[in-house]
């Protein structure tokens, strides 16, 4: 039952408003009762522990980073329990690399939207990675000016690739 309830309050009056909030992928309450507000779940996945800090400082902020970890085995295994919103995933990783780990992914049939974070400024490596079903390459050297747009980019259904050196002529 719905309605408005009209009485006079006075200043220092309390009241409670009560409004139902509705539920994103059956997150349950934290141990104060409280949703977390449709904030945009985030794993990532590079092996150099450096690079993890980094971009996990970066989108701590504004993201929900449920993870980090260091080679594509591990991303597979977090993605399939975590299932984030968005992966961050590095292209040269051992166990298995970058391209194979958004493959098997997408062949699992996840809804997780994956972003490329590489030092691979090249238009070829590019296209490899988005032929995996990526939306977003974005090149390590531009963390600071493209990492947050592309993970909102790529969270809207949207693709996002850094700006890519020129193919370079052989002579």
């Amino acid at each position: 039952m719905c309605g408005l309830i009209r009485a006079p309050l006075s200043v220092g009056d309390r009241f409670l408003v009560t409004v139902p909030l509705p539920r994103r992928g059956g997150r349950q309450p934290d141990d104060d009762g409280r949703l977390e507000l449709d904030r945009i779940r985030v794993l990532l996945a590079d092996d150099h522990e450096e690079m993890l800090d980094r971009v996990a400082k970066l989108l701590g902020t504004d993201y929900d980073v449920v993870d980090t970890v260091r080679d594509g085995r591990q991303a597979l295994e977090a993605a399939r329990k975590l299932k984030p919103d968005v992966l961050v995933l590095d292209i040269s990783m051992p166990v298995i690399n970058g391209i194979e780990t958004a493959h098997q992914l997408k062949q699992a049939g996840s809804k997780t939207r994956v972003i490329f974070l590489t030092v691979h400024d090249d238009p070829d490596y590019a296209r490899e990675a988005l032929e995996t079903g990526a939306l977003g390459y974005v090149i390590k050297s531009r963390i600071a000016s493209d990492l947050v747009a592309a993970v909102n980019e790529v969270h809207a259904g949207r693709s996002f690739v850094s700006p890519l050196s020129p193919p370079q002529a052989i002579s």
